[in-house]
């Protein structure tokens, strides 16, 4: 018998992939259908991200936020993946030697009590092999792990369900993005490469280096638009949502007084180096821990993507080419579902892209998918 979200063997509805974002708030949902992966609704909406607004309120606001993109959309059922907050997610990368790797799922659950303070018996923990690596004389294994409070979990589930969403699987931001862009990566030359993630949210910056179908790095950084805002703010001393406004001016190179164009794009460069300095350090890193692995471009994803400022100096910093995101390229596009923006322009939507994918095996070709997959798996991470 066919389970509720499958209308035939061959039309599956994927979840809804839900990114709760400080400053706005992102709704997919995929469709198998036919064989192939098509985008069966997708909206995107503001929050305000003032300082006054108490967490009860914001919470509220989020509710009434997915209510309405739900009655807005076309959204199938009400089952939902969502990415816990960003900074709630603890993250760091623990080696051991070959020789416990039978004890690893005891040892990095102890690893993550003792450096996050978590309480075993109240805490989430996951982690993934990112790999082989030499120390000294030793080969060890890498492990990226990732660790949450409980209080954290259940806060994000009461909030789904008051939203009147069923929660199907609570997951990671680095791996909802990675999963994002590993699906366009299925030609063999491409997953030979390396290629740096980097989602640019309103606080805080996701980095994520892939490679061969793999994590293999990942690094939360607290910059993000947000900051940006700030400097543009105090370089022309206005109000941040007006700082903003004319930040997005700048961005769509319209009109602006040339002495002030000049003082944002010196405000722009400062956090832009600071940002890019930060991941030039991720790269060095990797370049480091995994020789032989040369990485060869990035892509950058999120509300940073269109900044060209931005762009321009992290391709500097990182001596390589810097993309936008297309995280609903190859995808059928209903432009009447995708609000008015069309089908352009959504690099900021590969978050909730990633979301609604996981479940779906990126391995079997899409005319291939015509029987059902497995049940979407819990945790963090595929």
């Amino acid at each position: 018998m066919l389970t509720a979200n499958w209308i035939a063997t061959n039309h599956r509805i994927q979840p809804i992939g839900l990114d709760i974002g400080h400053s706005s708030l992102k709704m997919v949902q995929l469709v198998i259908r036919e064989g192939k992966l098509k985008v069966q609704a997708a909206r995107k909406t503001g929050l305000d991200a003032g300082a006054t607004r108490s967490e009860p309120e914001r919470e509220k606001a989020i509710v009434a936020a997915i209510r309405r993109l739900l009655a807005e959309g076309q959204f199938r059922g009400q089952n939902v993946i969502s990415a816990l907050p960003v900074d709630k997610v603890r993250i760091t990368s623990v080696r051991l030697p070959e020789t416990e790797i039978d004890q690893a799922d005891k040892i990095l659950r102890r690893e993550a009590a003792e450096r996050f303070d978590l309480d075993p018996a109240h805490g989430a923990v996951d982690y993934l092999l990112a790999g082989s690596v030499r120390q000294g004389d030793d080969v060890k294994n890498e492990y990226i792990l990732f660790a949450v409070d409980h209080a954290t979990v259940e806060a994000h589930i009461r909030l789904l369900e008051d939203a009147g969403l069923a929660p199907a699987a609570i997951d990671a931001p680095p791996c909802a993005l990675f999963r994002t862009f590993e699906r366009t990566l299925r030609r063999q030359e491409d997953r030979e490469r390396t290629v740096i993630f980097i989602d640019v949210g309103y606080r805080h910056t996701t980095v994520v280096f892939g490679r061969a179908g793999e994590i293999c790095f990942v690094k939360q950084i607290g910059v993000g638009m947000g900051q940006f805002n700030v400097e543009v703010a105090s370089a022309l001393g206005i109000a941040g949502p007006e700082a903003e406004s004319f930040r997005l001016r700048l961005q769509r190179d319209e009109a602006i007084d040339p002495a002030m164009r000049r003082q944002m794009v010196d405000a722009l460069n400062l956090v832009s180096e600071q940002l890019a300095g930060e991941i030039s350090l991720c790269l060095r890193y990797y370049t480091v821990t995994f020789r032989g692995k040369r990485v060869e471009r990035a892509i950058i994803a999120g509300g940073g993507a269109h900044e060209p400022v931005l762009r321009d100096v992290l391709r500097r910093h990182l001596s390589m080419e810097v993309e936008v995101a297309a995280p609903l390229r190859g995808l059928d596009l209903p432009v009447d579902r995708m609000g008015r923006e069309g089908p352009q322009g959504f690099a900021d939507l590969a978050l909730a892209v990633g979301l609604s994918l996981k479940g779906w095996d990126a391995s079997v070709p899409e005319e291939e998918t015509g029987v059902a997959p497995e049940p979407v798996p819990e945790g963090a991470c595929p």
